[in-house]
Order: structure tokens, then C-alpha cells, then sequence
């Protein structure tokens, strides 16, 4: 299969969703494991992250949802 094909028509949705799951996985995974005095700061700044590139990821989903002409209801 094609890699463009796989990424669809809106890349920069595709790549903030990726970006914010990789930068919103890190900070999560720092602030439980490292030995911080403000760990929560890190433990909700990386669950902001996540859950934002959830919206992210739908954007991207339904912004490549290709539905033919006829099937619309237009004739």
C-alpha cells in the first residue's frame, strides 16, 4: 500500500495528534516515575496531552471519510 494513502488528505492533523501523543506519553511517564516535588503538574500536563490528540485523531478521521457523490442524496 501506498505511505501517502495511509496518511489520507490532512497530514498536519495526522502529525499533531502523533505529537501530541508522543510529548503527552513522555511528560505522563516522567512525572509518575521520576522523583519530582511537582509530579503532578507532569501527571495532568501529560494527560491534558493525551486527551487532546484524541480530538486530534478524530479531526483526522473524519476529515478523510470519503463518501461518494450519488450517496449523498444530490442528484
Amino acid at each position: 500500500m501506498d505511505f501517502f494513502k495511509l496518511i489520507g488528505r490532512c497530514a498536519l492533523i495526522l502529525l499533531l495528534a502523533v505529537l501530541c501523543d508522543v510529548i503527552g506519553l513522555i511528560i505522563l511517564l516522567l512525572g509518575i516515575f521520576a522523583p519530582l516535588s511537582s509530579w503532578d503538574f507532569f501527571v495532568y500536563l501529560g494527560a491534558v496531552l493525551l486527551a487532546s490528540s484524541l480530538v486530534f485523531w478524530m479531526f483526522w478521521y473524519t476529515f478523510n471519510i470519503e463518501v461518494p457523490f450519488r450517496e449523498l442524496g444530490f442528484n
